[in-house]
């Protein structure tokens, strides 16, 4: 019998199809690009060895970080994805030991997610003590939530459907419930919710007087958070290299393998 890829999923399979089609968009492609300068701004100064991307394979998250081993993962397989995935696994159960992990992003993984408290466990526990967290989002307050919430009523969405989008103030009492630290959180998407690039594009430039005036507006937002150990105080660099034992992933070459010979 076939084997199913990502028979436990934690994500919808159908919600993930809706957010690809939406982010080859106008409006995906404004905010990827947007997302995408912020990222390559955040990860580039933050050290360690090994960094882990999990989901969105559309967007390089860790383009800009210089650590030695940076990992692409998901929970299903995508045709002509541009970029290698490396692991596939349910979200909710990261194959990876606990503390082995500098670095985790997650664009917009927590809003599909059927259990998101528990992705956040799980990130928790694989983060070292001090480790970082980056998460994407989309802000409902916002003049794109406000016509996906127009829409919703109407049955035409701007946004995609089946997102259930986490405000930042709830999102940031789930941090602390796990002792996580928010280090700062930006938005950015100022630009009307319109569906030409050509406009989009036009608007552009209210993206730097959104932030300043309306700063919380913005239609999407990445925040930072750091895992804090209590009891725990760092001295200096102690970081020791060593090889990242991964005890349950699935390697996408021996899934096609499997399948091949199914």
């Amino acid at each position: 019998m076939k084997e199913k890829v990502n028979q436990n999923c934690n994500i919808d399979s159908t919600n993930w199809q809706e957010w690809h089609q939406w982010l080859r968009q106008p409006s995906g492609n404004y905010i990827r690009a947007w997302e995408q300068n912020l990222l390559d701004t955040l990860t580039v100064d933050i050290f360690g060895f090994n960094a882990v991307q999990i989901g969105m394979p559309q967007m390089d998250c860790l383009a800009a970080s210089r650590m030695p081993k940076k990992w692409l993962s998901n929970d299903t397989i995508i045709a002509n994805s541009p970029r290698k995935i490396a692991l596939l696994h349910d979200f909710a159960e990261l194959p990876f030991d606990s503390q082995s992990i500098d670095l985790v992003v997650l664009p917009h993984v927590l809003e599909f997610a059927r259990e998101p408290h528990q992705v956040l466990r799980e990130v928790e526990r694989v983060l070292i003590p001090e480790g970082r967290l980056i998460i994407c989002g989309f802000n409902a307050t916002s003049l794109w939530g406000a016509r996906q919430a127009i829409g919703r009523m109407a049955g035409r969405y701007y946004l995609p459907r089946s997102g259930d989008f986490i405000s930042l103030s709830r999102l940031k009492d789930w941090l602390k419930l796990l002792n996580m630290e928010v280090d700062r959180g930006h938005f950015g998407g100022y630009a009307p919710p319109i569906d030409s690039e050509k406009w989009l594009q036009r608007f552009h430039f209210i993206e730097g007087v959104g932030e300043r005036w309306w700063p919380y507006m913005g239609a999407v937002y990445v925040v930072q958070a750091i895992k804090r150990v209590k009891g725990m105080h760092l001295i200096g660099p102690v970081w020791k290299q060593k090889k990242l034992r991964v005890p349950n992933a699935v390697p996408v070459t021996n899934r096609h393998h499997s399948e091949r010979a199914d």
